[in-house]
């Protein structure tokens, strides 16, 4: 049997914004997996470690045109259109980062050619996402 489902994959450098005219270069690895046809994750490599962050798509999708978000991920079109800035927030502390939007865009272009839009709901396995809480 073939499994249907896939993963998207995208290798992005941000730049952490570590004081207002600087940045630091940190590798993001970029991946949607069509048995979470809601959610992206997002690992950002940090030196020796990584932080992951799961959000949902149409949080990306949202980002790219306005400011979106209200917990713990906001992301907003930069001054700079060619840009997007992410802010992260946790207990730990927050931190500013920003990429290219075309690369963003075009990520989320390739998981839309796995799942369109509003189409999510056909491949969530509502059974098997409760399962996982028994």
């Amino acid at each position: 049997m073939i499994d249907p489902h896939t993963t998207v994959h995208a290798t992005i450098d941000f730049g952490l914004r570590s004081h207002p005219t600087t940045s630091v270069k940190v590798r993001a690895d970029l991946s949607y997996d069509t048995r979470d046809p809601y959610a992206v994750a997002v690992d950002f490599h940090t030196g020796r470690a990584s932080v992951q962050w799961v959000f949902a798509r149409s949080l990306l999708a949202d980002g790219l045109i306005a400011a979106a978000g209200l917990g713990d991920l906001r992301i907003t079109p930069a001054t700079d259109h060619t840009r997007v800035i992410f802010e992260l927030t946790s207990p730990g502390g927050t931190a500013t980062l920003e990429a290219s939007a075309d690369e963003l865009a075009d990520f989320l272009d390739r998981t839309y050619d796995e799942i369109p839009p509003s189409e999510e709901h056909a491949w969530f396995d509502f059974d098997h996402e409760m399962s996982k809480l028994a």
